[in-house]
């Protein structure tokens, strides 16, 4: 029987007041009972318009008939045919810009709750079944692959399936990019994360930490020994504003700030052996994801007042909707209009305050957002001691500094077909961050998966 309501099946979730004092999930995810409930709600459309807006092609109706009758691995299994992370993705794709906005579905109420579908089927198989990964046979030619975040995973999975001898190389000790060092466990669970480079490395795929490219090994000795490199290295260089007193003590990149919580686990402190100073009053500078994630952990790590500092207003936040109610419901407090113009520093060299002045909107600038304008004689000054700046990444410049021939534009990104990730020099691929800049995850992923395909249909001429 077709569930014709015209609101999602909620997603339970803890409490505001005691989520922002752990670190433990914020949602709890569907029941059996709920899914099965929630794809019912699925008209399975002939033209399948949600698949259009899936940068991996999952088969989006097809997993979520599956689910309606209670048959959950085959709903796994038809997710894995495109979606290498499926659990991560269930939790932190922007479903509601992508998938979910093409639902048929949201045109007289809310779409589908396809990404919750997705971790509850992902969730339901790590719980109920044990994995059995089925090794390839070796085709007899290696690809080398450069970062081990979304991307590059994705794109070492692929291909792995296809038979290629994968090496990923990885600068941090443990694998995973920005999954591991960027989302915060209360969003996204390391073990499940570790869980799916398990699979990977059961496959067959070789997983090689503590080795920069660029620095360890290059790209160019990389070539002697591969037959194909694809570049997934992210976008690990923190950007600044730029503005006097950025390197006082107690200012942090939200770079250092998340990885250090994250993947050093310094939540856990002194369980491990990573402070992470948070004062009573903390600013986080910046409207994204990345922002919010910010605040949401220094919130959970004790500052009694934590502010969202943004230039722009609440329409132009580019966070994601979920992301910035979840903040305003832990009581992080949104500074909107607002832009920071110096931070002050005591005789010990430590922040203690930041001056800023109050923003409107004029007319749109070159991104079609309305540019931010200074307000005469709107200057006050915050009472902070704490300041994480998260106003975006760029690529690391190490690669491109020691690569010959490889073409990069003025941001420093990576230079590659958007259909194949071909870039300027022969047998070297690259996708992701390090082509686009900061984005997201599953749109890196659709950049590896991409790759793997066209290195696949180069090497097998």
């Amino acid at each position: 029987m077709p569930n014709m309501s015209l609101t999602k099946n909620p997603m339970p979730e803890q409490c505001p007041n005691v989520r922002n004092k752990n670190f433990l999930e914020v949602t709890t995810g569907y029941t059996a009972e709920t899914a099965m409930d929630e794809a019912q709600r699925c008209l399975h459309c002939k033209h399948k318009p949600c698949m259009q807006g899936c940068p991996v092609s999952v088969k989006i109706p097809d997993f979520i008939a599956y689910v309606a009758e209670g048959k959950f691995e085959e709903a796994y299994q038809k997710i894995k045919e495109t979606n290498a992370l499926p659990a991560v993705c269930g939790r932190v794709c922007p479903q509601e810009k992508q998938c979910e906005s093409k639902c048929v579905r949201g045109i007289k109420g809310e779409s589908v709750a396809i990404g919750r579908l997705e971790r509850f089927v992902a969730d339901w198989h790590m719980a109920n079944v044990e994995e059995t990964i089925e090794v390839p046979a070796h085709n007899g030619k290696r690809v080398a692959v450069v970062g081990s975040g979304p991307s590059g995973l994705t794109a070492a999975g692929d291909l792995a399936k296809l038979g290629y001898e994968v090496t990923i190389y990885e600068a941090f000790h443990t694998a995973g990019g920005v999954l591991m060092y960027g989302i915060p466990e209360f969003r996204l669970p390391k073990d499940i994360v570790q869980k799916e480079i398990a699979n990977l490395k059961a496959m067959g795929v070789d997983i090689e930490t503590n080795v920069i490219i660029g620095k360890t090994i290059l790209v160019d000795e990389l070539l002697e020994s591969y037959d194909a490199v694809y570049i997934g290295s992210g976008a690990g260089l923190p950007s600044f504003m730029g503005i006097e007193g950025e390197i006082l003590n107690g200012v942090y990149s939200s770079n250092e700030f998340l990885t250090r919580i994250n993947l050093m686990k310094g939540y856990k402190f002194p369980e491990y052996d990573t402070p992470v100073y948070i004062g009573k009053n903390v600013a986080v500078l910046g409207g994204g994801n990345v922002a919010m994630d910010a605040a949401r952990c220094a919130k959970r790590l004790g500052a009694e007042n934590v502010y969202i500092v943004y230039r722009r207003g609440r329409e132009e936040l580019p966070a994601r909707a979920e992301e910035v109610a979840h903040a305003e419901e832990e009581g992080i407090e949104f500074k909107l209009l607002t832009n920071p113009t110096k931070m002050l520093g005591n005789d010990e060299g430590w922040v203690v305050g930041m001056e800023v002045v109050n923003m409107e909107l004029g007319e749109p600038d070159e991104s079609g957002r309305r540019r931010p304008v200074k307000i005469e004689g709107s200057e006050h000054t915050m009472d902070v001691d704490t300041v994480v700046v998260a106003i975006g990444q760029t690529p690391n410049p190490l690669i491109k500094q020691t690569t010959k021939g490889l073409e990069t534009n003025r941001r420093g990104c990576i230079v590659a077909d958007e259909e194949t990730g071909k870039t300027s020099r022969e047998h070297v691929y690259a996708g992701g961050d390090v082509v686009t800049g900061a984005a997201t995850v599953i749109l890196a992923m659709g950049a590896g998966k991409a790759a793997a395909k066209a290195i696949d249909e180069e090497l097998s001429k």
